[in-house]
């Protein structure tokens, strides 16, 4: 980890900070501490902050409205709301008012809270990466938010090469092409966000876990905004898992109101996941797969792009990058 990564702790009870310290004591992070919410504000005036974990209820100012502020001077800054009370209008104030990353309650759990700021440093340093990244460092990028599920290694390249190839038979031109690689290589990269114990759980998710899973495409898709990528991108991300009959998420978008270019990848990617072994089954066969795209015209996909793909299957063995 980057010795260099700072988090900021705000909470009015200096016993709160203390313990939140000694959690992540072992971890190479520079800790600031504040037990007002003013004195929060001008250490991130003059600090870069990775990470802000708020206590809600203060004297003087909120967490909400101090991450409201805090949004101001730190956009990139990861947020986080803490408190003692599980307050569900709490909770959707600090994500709507603040834009926070997570909201946990006190009591914490340890091995919870020390994971989810880990998740929200890395969060951090993708957001940093891709402002500043060439096309090499997006594609290790891709490949090192992959590590998190080994199950799915080399799949945001696959999908890219399937999706390439779709977009190479409409003619789609050069730039367009090279926006829907690197939305392929990013379309899984909230799931930075996603504890490993479900992306590796061997069997069905319970309704409150694939919840979880399904947040990554807007996680994702904010981190992609906050660094200024190409719509196309960000449509790639947030959209691919919409369905042509519009009972996809996160938004449950319908045929063309879909962005063509999250229509693509959808098919590359379920194919490839289709293909691919998982912890809970084997890989498919290339006709299985096939015959499940098929079947999926109209519901989950777009009957032409399918009709496009299955064609391409059929008359090439390989993909090659023309980008």
């Amino acid at each position: 980890m980057d010795l260099k990564t700072t988090i900021l702790l705000v909470d009015d009870e200096q016993n709160i900070l203390n313990a939140l310290k000694r959690v992540l004591i072992d971890q190479d992070i520079n800790i600031l501490a504040a037990t007002s919410p003013y004195e929060a504000l001008e250490m991130l005036r003059n600090n870069r902050v990775s990470v802000i974990i708020s206590d809600n209820f203060m004297p003087n100012m909120s967490g909400i409205e101090f991450l409201q502020q805090a949004k101001l001077i730190s956009p990139e800054s990861v947020r986080i709301m803490m408190t003692g009370h599980a307050d569900v209008n709490a909770a959707i104030d600090a994500i709507n008012k603040s834009e926070v990353f997570k909201f946990l309650t006190k009591p914490w759990d340890v091995e919870e809270f020390k994971n989810i700021v880990l998740d929200s440093i890395s969060r951090y340093n993708i957001v940093h990466s891709l402002q500043k990244a060439d096309e090499s460092k997006l594609y290790s990028l891709a490949q090192t938010i992959e590590l998190k599920d080994p199950c799915t290694k080399g799949h945001c390249d696959r999908v890219a090469q399937y999706a390439l190839a779709v977009a190479e038979i409409l003619n789609l031109p050069k730039e367009r092409l090279i926006l829907i690689k690197q939305g392929c290589w990013l379309h899984d990269c909230g799931k930075i966000g996603v504890p490993e114990s479900i992306l590796n759980f061997n069997g069905p998710l319970s309704s409150e876990e694939m919840d979880i899973v399904k947040k990554h495409c807007q996680w994702g898709a904010d981190v992609a905004k906050l660094a200024q990528l190409s719509e196309t991108i960000v449509n790639i991300i947030l959209y691919h898992h919409e369905k042509y009959d519009g009972t996809g998420y996160p938004a449950g978008l319908k045929g063309n109101d879909i962005p063509f270019e999250a229509r693509i990848v959808s098919i590359a990617d379920i194919y490839d996941a289709l293909t691919s072994e998982r912890p809970y089954r084997k890989a498919m066969t290339k006709e299985q797969a096939e015959e499940i795209l098929i079947n999926s015209k109209g519901s989950h996909l777009e009957p032409d792009l399918v009709d496009i793909f299955i064609n391409i299957l059929e008359e090439k063995d390989g993909y090659r990058d023309k980008t």
